[in-house]
C-alpha cells in the first residue's frame, strides 16, 4: 500500500493529498537547513555529555533527600555546557515552564524591586504569576512591582524607552525578554536580537551600583538555533517542551550564572538546602536520553510548523510567521477567524494523535486564561508542548497556535488532518 493509500484509509482527501505533496516539494532545501543545525546541536550535546563523562550508573536516580545524587548533578553541568552558562538547575520538581519562570523571578526579586519586560506583555499564565491579575501568591503580593514597554516600530527594540524607563525607575532589578510570541502575533525572538538588547541594557547600566539581572524566557526556542542567548544572567524553559525531547515526565531548567542559580535553588528547596537535595527518583534516564534526543525531535517540531504555514498560508489563511519567514521558536500561529474552525483544527490535530485520538476536544475555562481555551493534544506526557498540540483562546481574531511533533511524519499528518477536519465541516472552501 502507498503512504496515499493509507491516507485515503484514514479520510484524508485527494484534494488535501494533493495540496500536501505540493508544499514537501517546495521545502525540500529549506528542511535541508533545519537538519543541519539539529546536527550541530546534536554534536554540543553529545561532546557536553561526553566531557562530563556521563555514566550508566548515573541513570538510575535517588530517593529521599536525594543528596550526593550524581546523575542530576552531572546532568545541571551537562545543561550548563550546552547553554553556555556558569550553572543549571534541572530538576523534576519544577512543575512547568510557568513555574521554572516564577521560581527564577521569586529567586532573586525582593520586596520594593521592579520587574520590567522589555518585549512587551508577558505570557498569560505569567501574568496570574506576576500579580496582573489577582492570585493568590503572586509576586504583587509581596511587594514586587510590574512594568513593560513594547516593541517600536516594525518590531525593533525601543531603545529608547528602555533607557528612559532604567535611567527613571531605580527600583528596576530585572529585565525579562520573553523569546516566544506567546498567544501574540508579534514575531518570536532570535538570539541574535536578544544578545543585542542584552548587550544594550549592560551598556547603559554599567555605572549602576545594583545591576539589573537579565532573563530570558526560552520556552519553545531551544535547539531552533546553533546557539542559546547565554549572555543572560538567567535562560528558562520547560523540561515538557523542547529540551525534553518528549521523554522528559515532568521538570524545568534554569541555566545561568552560579549566583542567581544558587538563589533559585534555595528558593526551589529551602535556604540552607538549595541544590543539595531533591530526589530524582530515577528520571534522570528520562532527563537525560531527553536532552540527548531534543536537537532531532526540535528539527521535526519546526519542519511541522514551516509544513502548516505553507498549507494554510497556500488557501488564503494568515500565519504568523509566515511561510517564508525565517524561524526562532517551533510556535506555528494560524489566523482562523472563527471559532467553528478555530474547534474543527483542534478536532483534527486530536485525531491524529497516537492517545485519545477518539477525543473530541471542547473549550473550556482554563486556569490561568482569562478566555475560554480550546486545546488539542493526545501525547504520551500530559501537557506536553514538544509533541503534537494545537491550541487557542477562543477570542478574536481566533489564532490557533499549532507546535510540537516528535516525528515530522507525524507533524504533517495532523496538519493534513485539521485541514480535513474544516474541509468535512464546509466550513472554509478554496
Amino acid at each position: 500500500m502507498t503512504l496515499n493509500q493509507y491516507y485515503r484509509e484514514l479520510g484524508i482527501s485527494d484534494k488535501v493529498i494533493e495540496l500536501a505533496e505540493e508544499v514537501e516539494n517546495s521545502l525540500k532545501n529549506r528542511f535541508k537547513i533545519i537538519d543541519d543545525i539539529a546536527e550541530i546541536n546534536q554534536i554540543k550535546v553529545l561532546r557536553a555529555m561526553q566531557e562530563e563523562r556521563f555514566s550508566e550508573e548515573m541513570l538510575y536516580g535517588t530517593t529521599g533527600y536525594g543528596y550526593n545524587d550524581t546523575g542530576r548533578d552531572t546532568l545541571e553541568r551537562i545543561y550548563a555546557r550546552v547553554f553556555g552558562t556558569e550553572s543549571a538547575l534541572v530538576r523534576q520538581q519544577i512543575t512547568c515552564g510557568t513555574h521554572a519562570l516564577f521560581l527564577a523571578l521569586s529567586g532573586v526579586l525582593r520586596p520594593g524591586d521592579t520587574m520590567l519586560s522589555v518585549a512587551g506583555p508577558v505570557y498569560d499564565t505569567l501574568q496570574g504569576a506576576i500579580g496582573l491579575r489577582e492570585e493568590t501568591g503572586s509576586l504583587a503580593e509581596f511587594g514586587i512591582k510590574y512594568a513593560e514597554i513594547g516593541f517600536a516600530y516594525d518590531f525593533e527594540w525601543d531603545y529608547e524607552a528602555i533607557k528612559k524607563k532604567l535611567s527613571e525607575d531605580p527600583s528596576i532589578r530585572l529585565i525579562h525578554i520573553q523569546r516566544s510570541r506567546g498567544y501574540d502575533t508579534r514575531p518570536s525572538l532570535s538570539v541574535e536580537q536578544i544578545e543585542e538588547v542584552i548587550a544594550y541594557i549592560r551598556d547603559i547600566t554599567k555605572n549602576r551600583e545594583v545591576k539589573p539581572y537579565i532573563i530570558v524566557d526560552n520556552c519553545y526556542g531551544e535547539f531552533v538555533e546553533t546557539v542559546e542567548p547565554s549572555s543572560a544572567d538567567m535562560i528558562v524553559g520547560s523540561l515538557i517542551k523542547n529540551p525534553g525531547g518528549g521523554l522528559a515526565p515532568i521538570g524545568g531548567y534554569i541555566a545561568g550564572t552560579k549566583e542567581c542559580i544558587d538563589k533559585c535553588a534555595a528558593r526551589l528547596t529551602a535556604p540552607g538546602l538549595g541544590a543539595e537535595v531533591g530526589a530524582s527518583l530515577g528520571n534522570t534516564r528520562y532527563l537525560a536520553q531527553g536532552l540527548f534526543m531534543s536537537p532531532t525531535v526540535t528539527a521535526a517540531a519546526l519542519k511541522g510548523a514551516i509544513f502548516a504555514a505553507n498549507m494554510y498560508e497556500r488557501i488564503g489563511f494568515k500565519a504568523f510567521p509566515s511561510m517564508n519567514a525565517p524561524r526562532y521558536d517551533i510556535i506555528q500561529a494560524i489566523t482562523l477567524g472563527n471559532p467553528d474552525i478555530l474547534c474543527a483544527f483542534c478536532e483534527g490535530i486530536q485525531a491524529a494523535a497516537p492517545v485519545d485520538s477518539y477525543v473530541k476536544p471542547v473549550p473550556w475555562d482554563m486556569p490561568g486564561y482569562d478566555s475560554q481555551v480550546i486545546m488539542a493534544a493526545g501525547a504520551f506526557v500530559s501537557g506536553a508542548s514538544i509533541e503534537l498540540s494545537a491550541d487557542g483562546p477562543l477570542r478574536e481574531p481566533y489564532n490557533v497556535y499549532f507546535q510540537g511533533g516528535l516525528t515530522y511524519p507525524h507533524a504533517k499528518f495532523g496538519i493534513m488532518m485539521s485541514l480535513q477536519k474544516i474541509v468535512e465541516k464546509d466550513l472554509y472552501i478554496w
